[in-house]
């Protein structure tokens, strides 16, 4: 089930996606949100940041240089906030250091140069107050309707819990405030990774560990993009099931789920004469795979006969698979519910790598009028054009052959 991208199936993905972006769910109030969609970066510089353990350099300068980098990157208008914990404080006192956290660029257009002349001249400090630090980011941010993002980057544990900040992540999560938080780890340490871990997956987000400097701009730049890109109508939780019977009934709209490795996510979806379905899936690849992995969405009849399966959107993402899919009733067919199927090739390469919760999917559904493109491959009105091709080649080659001949009789005629 390896998804192989082809030019022309890549395009009719990515069409297939597009236009649901484009329109509004149905059930959906016509009106948009005013806001952007907001992102806060917490940076921690605790003073195990001074260590030099990243293709030689500290991992303070690394995250420095990476940082001048992303907001080289940055579009004027992205709303962006920077917040950064242990940067204060250099003493030993547990309590005072525990609150050291601060916001150092409000969440909005982002002045550049301002934003780069204050992380230059932070230095490794103190404690390290994630948890205080992620309820603090959350407060920044505020709510709305439209999903908010932390990008947490961090090279250690929190070493001033409680609060606990997986326990932060899932109390900020229940408050249904559409807040995601990603966390990027600057060491290959498997307690930082547990809790970094933790922390994402409770809020629907994606845990990534660093080992260079142009990794983490990579990385930065692909969430805060993200962002940029959320959609204007925060997804629906929906809980897919293992079979089509019983499977959720979904109207258009934006949905997320999870699916574990190797798992099948049913979804139903209502389509009357005259209508076309359209849909598709994003999968946020949030831990390490096996190679030759993949992501398939099929629309399937009631009684198990597939009616179309989807074509890789090929966006060159590297973080992200996504698939999507147009299908249409006959003419004149009876109204019907079509079955949605999600399923992947995913597998784990080492037996530490967590298979639950399952990896975060995005998936988008749309019913609008039917197009008046074809189902499938299929010459219509083209046999006329064949035909006359037929016809040409035969003119033509009777001809050729009797030049040919004309040309022979010629030659032995001298």
């Amino acid at each position: 089930m390896i998804i192989r991208r082809r030019p022309a199936a890549a395009l009719l993905g990515m069409l297939a996606a597009l236009s649901l972006f484009g329109a509004p769910p149905a059930h959906a109030d016509e009106t948009t949100p005013k806001e952007p969609p907001k992102v806060e970066l917490v940076l921690d510089i605790s003073g195990s940041m001074r260590a030099r353990d990243i293709e030689g350099h500290s991992r303070i300068s690394v995250l420095q240089q990476s940082f001048n980098d992303v907001l080289d990157a940055m579009p004027a208008e992205a709303q962006v906030g920077i917040r950064v914990l242990g940067a204060t404080y250099p003493g030993n006192v547990k309590a005072v250091g525990c609150k050291d956290t601060q916001q150092l660029v409000p969440i909005g257009p982002i002045d550049k140069l301002e934003a780069k002349t204050a992380v230059a001249t932070l230095r490794p400090t103190g404690f390290t107050p994630v948890g205080l630090a992620l309820r603090a980011a959350a407060q920044d941010l505020g709510t709305g309707e439209t999903t908010r993002r932390i990008v947490l980057i961090t090279d250690g544990e929190d070493t001033c819990a409680p609060p606990d900040p997986c326990e932060v992540a899932r109390e900020l999560a229940a408050q249904g405030t559409h807040l995601v938080v990603d966390t990027l780890g600057l060491t290959l340490n498997d307690k930082v990774r547990r809790q970094l871990t933790c922390i994402a997956s409770a809020t629907g987000g994606t845990y990534t560990a660093v080992t260079s400097k142009t990794q983490l701009t990579n990385r930065i730049n692909q969430l805060v993009d993200r962002a940029a890109t959320t959609y204007t109508q925060t997804p629906a939780q929906v809980d897919g099931t293992d079979n089509c019977k019983g499977a959720p009934m979904l109207s258009p709209g934006a949905y997320t789920d999870r699916e574990q490795f190797q798992e099948h996510r049913w979804y139903q979806v209502p389509v009357r004469d005259g209508q076309e379905l359209r849909a598709s899936v994003s999968v946020s690849l949030d831990r390490a795979l096996n190679r030759d992995y993949g992501v398939l969405l099929r629309a399937v009849s009631q009684d198990g006969r597939e009616l179309v399966r989807g074509t890789d959107a090929g966006s060159g993402r590297t973080d992200v698979l996504s698939t999507g899919l147009r299908w249409s009733a006959e003419q004149n067919a009876p109204d019907q519910t079509v079955c949605l199927v999600v399923s992947n090739s995913f597998s784990s390469p080492t037996a530490t790598t967590a298979a639950t919760p399952g990896m975060p999917l995005e998936l988008t559904v749309g019913v609008v009028d039917s197009s008046p493109a074809p189902n499938g491959p299929d010459l219509g009105r083209g046999w006329g054009l064949l035909g006359l091709l037929a016809l040409a080649g035969l003119v033509g080659g009777l001809l050729f052959g009797w030049l040919a001949r004309w040309r022979v009789a010629i030659w032995r005629a001298n």
